[in-house]
């Protein structure tokens, strides 16, 4: 492939996606991930991307707003969710962030009895509030413009006074280096923070989010015990996080 349609190829990718991986598109376009490198470098030098490490990103990459993620895997967040409630005993102290895949699991433990939450969602919190003898904490902080929940500083500060039994924490992505990645370094922050805060510390994200980059890391992510996801891993990514000390579930595989 020529260099220009193979540039297109990228943009287009770029636009759709957000973001991309040099794996991804190496497998895509059918070059060697050095060809790839070199246009993503290019492309950055003529201002259509950011290139980062692992991949790119478009110049005004975000995360989509909660009502556009809602839909988004449906079906694999509800996968996902049954095998991460399955993990939490009754009485637990469960850490869940905010997102789509985090209030799918909520709504899976709506069964459970007596667990104490701590949480920066506010529909979490409503979900799980004032039923079963629950105990829910919300964390304070700033309210978000693209949904219902709560970040910042003093949301860091009131997660770090807690150690709960259990954190379920979303992705922005998840890259083969491996590495745990998001839009903001508010985000960043906020999930690293909640790694350090529970004792099993499971990291809950779509297939979507698998071998994707984001601008920023989080840190912490060798405190993630284990990862549930919705489809069989690549043979990179299988590789990738086999290095780490973590077990990862397959919401699919426990479909069948």
């Amino acid at each position: 492939m020529l260099a220009e349609p193979r540039h297109n190829q990228i943009l287009q990718s770029i636009k759709t996606h957000g973001s991309i991986s040099i794996k991804v598109l190496s497998d895509e376009l059918g070059v060697s991930r050095e060809t790839i490198r070199r246009d993503l470098s290019q492309l950055a030098n003529e201002n259509k991307l950011k290139q980062i490490r692992g991949g790119a990103i478009s110049l005004s990459v975000s995360e989509p707003d909660i009502s556009e993620r809602i839909n988004v895997s449906a079906h694999g967040k509800r996968a996902i969710a049954k095998i991460a409630a399955s993990m939490v005993p009754e009485g637990a102290s469960v850490l869940l962030d905010s997102g789509t895949t985090t209030q799918a699991v909520a709504k899976e433990l709506m069964q459970h009895h007596g667990l104490t939450i701590y949480t920066n969602d506010i529909q979490i919190c409503l979900l799980l509030g004032r039923v079963n003898n629950n105990i829910v904490h919300l964390l304070g902080g700033c309210l978000q413009g693209h949904e219902d929940a709560l970040s910042g500083w003093d949301t860091v500060s009131m997660v770090e006074r807690y150690y709960a039994d259990f954190a379920f924490v979303g992705a922005g992505a998840i890259s083969s280096e491996p590495a745990l990645m998001d839009f903001s370094r508010d985000a960043c922050e906020l999930r690293s923070s909640m790694l350090k805060s529970a004792k099993t510390v499971v990291v809950v994200a779509d297939h979507e989010k698998m071998d994707s980059v984001a601008p920023v890391r989080v840190s912490n992510f060798d405190r993630v015990t284990h990862i549930v996801t919705d489809i069989a891993l690549n043979k990179e990514m299988e590789a990738a996080l086999s290095s780490l000390s973590l077990d990862v579930f397959i919401a699919a595989d426990e479909e069948m």
